[in-house]
């Protein structure tokens, strides 16, 4: 009987055991899939689209967003600040009003009609520059342009000097100004004995040279953006952090912006 009884017990145990276990993991697992279903479901970060780009604006073929020839120069003074906010959300509000840039430092264009491609930029900078400067002749102190061509790259900078071939003389010269395959010491060196009527290149280069001396501003009437170009993602000048924050930091200087809508200086945006 004894012996009976304690292979009762142990058969209790056993099964006790067994059963325990058995809810222990059942709970674990019953946990496991509560804690699985309360963790919040991670969302795909999708790349912000400016809400001022319509779709129907980005002409693949041409290589343009047709939607800133619309733009006056208080919807562009708008435009630029707006993307300045986006890709600095630190900057103060003071600093945001050292980087703005006025409308009247901009001149409207919304008259222009053709397609603001390459092979037009010559005939718009002639319709909208001012008259009285010569834009065949260079002023006769080296790197010091009447006008500044502001491209996204390099490659694209190359492009717009060949375009604007047809404004070099002998005596004024389309000076390229950008950081592919020209070294800044190489640059700074060009500007000290070039005469240029027009200087062509990026916004960091065309900072730094500035920022060195090189290039003189006192004799600059034009600073032509090609904000309407855009490349094969369908970005353009302002749309790339890589590329507008460098950009409003050069048309931000001291040296520039003191002059604009006073001193003669105006933005055109191709």
């Amino acid at each position: 009987m004894s012996i009976s009884g304690d292979s009762d017990v142990e058969g209790t145990l056993s099964a006790n055991i067994e059963t325990s276990k058995s809810s222990i993991k059942r709970k674990r697992h019953d946990g496991e899939v509560e804690s699985e279903q309360q963790k919040p479901t991670k969302r795909k970060r999708r790349s912000k689209k400016p809400k001022d780009i319509n779709d129907a604006d980005l002409d693949g073929d041409l290589g343009i967003n047709n939607g800133l020839s619309k733009m006056d120069a208080r919807l562009l003074s708008d435009y630029v600040a707006q993307r300045t906010k986006r890709f600095e959300p630190e900057l103060s509000h003071v600093e945001l009003e050292d980087r703005y840039i006025p409308e009247s430092a901009i001149a409207d264009t919304t008259s222009w009609l053709k397609p603001r491609t390459t092979d037009n930029l010559a005939d718009f900078i002639r319709k909208f520059s001012p008259k009285n400067i010569d834009l065949d002749k260079a002023p006769s102190t080296p790197g010091s342009p009447h006008i500044l061509v502001i491209a996204s790259a390099g490659l694209r900078a190359a492009e717009l000097v060949r375009s604007l071939r047809t404004f070099q003389t002998k005596e004024g010269k389309v000076e390229k100004l950008f950081a592919k395959h020209i070294k800044l010491k190489e640059a700074i060196e060009t500007c000290g004995k070039v005469r240029m009527s027009f200087g062509v290149g990026t916004p960091q280069r065309v900072y730094d040279l500035i920022d060195n001396g090189a290039l003189k501003m006192d004799k600059l009437r034009v600073i032509v953006l090609d904000a309407s170009h855009i490349d094969t993602k369908k970005r353009g000048v302002l749309d790339m952090k890589e590329v507008q924050v460098p950009l409003v930091k050069l048309l931000a200087m001291n040296n520039l912006k003191e002059r604009y809508g006073k001193d003669g200086l105006q933005l055109l945006f191709y």
